[in-house]
């Protein structure tokens, strides 16, 4: 009778450390994420690929051809290089929040964008919703300016084996009418 105890007791003792590990194992694959972190290059900027005018200052991440990101829980931040020749390295910084909320960067009462930025369960798809607001020359009179406002859906793709990312841009303006796709890939830099 006691042997069947002791068998028993055991038995109980493996399956209790079966079921811990077993479910220990499945929280962390849960948890495990893609991470967009990382020095990125590419042949193009994002606002080039389109060919639009959907930046207003030097140093916005549209513009540039290389970034570096750090990415947190709930965040990621995009550095970008000062393309100005002779400039200190001095870099700029934009902070994309995950939790959907708006974001407002604004240079001055005629130039900014309002941003919202949601992140996919895996982490590897991230979709940046802006408007951009800024002032255009009219046509047939350079002299004369208005506001125009330029909305924008980025959607930025992870690679499976995370050496790229492939940014699917669209675009419509008060400005010119009509709507504009195109697409822009980094690449990791080893």
């Amino acid at each position: 009778m006691k042997n069947k105890k002791n068998v028993l007791s055991c038995f109980i003792i493996l399956l209790i450390g079966v079921i811990y590990f077993a479910v220990h194992a499945q929280q962390k694959n849960g948890t495990h994420r893609a991470d967009f972190s990382g020095e990125w290059k590419s042949k193009e900027s994002i606002s080039m690929g389109g060919n639009i005018v959907c930046v207003y200052e030097e140093g916005d991440r549209m513009r540039s051809k290389t970034m570096k990101i750090t990415e947190q829980a709930d965040f990621l931040t995009i550095e970008i290089p000062n393309p100005s020749p002779g400039a200190a390295s001095d870099t700029r910084q934009e902070k994309l929040t995950f939790d959907g909320k708006e974001s407002r960067i604004n240079y001055d009462r005629e130039r900014g964008k309002k941003f919202t930025v949601k992140l996919s369960a895996e982490g590897q798809t991230m979709t940046v919703n802006s408007i951009v607001h800024l002032m255009v020359v009219t046509p047939f009179n350079i002299n004369v300016q208005k506001q125009a406002f330029v909305y924008l859906t980025e959607v930025w793709k992870l690679s499976n084996d995370s050496k790229s990312i492939s940014v699917q841009a669209n675009a419509k303006s008060t400005s010119w009418g009509g709507e504009r796709s195109w697409k822009t890939v980094f690449d990791k830099v080893p």
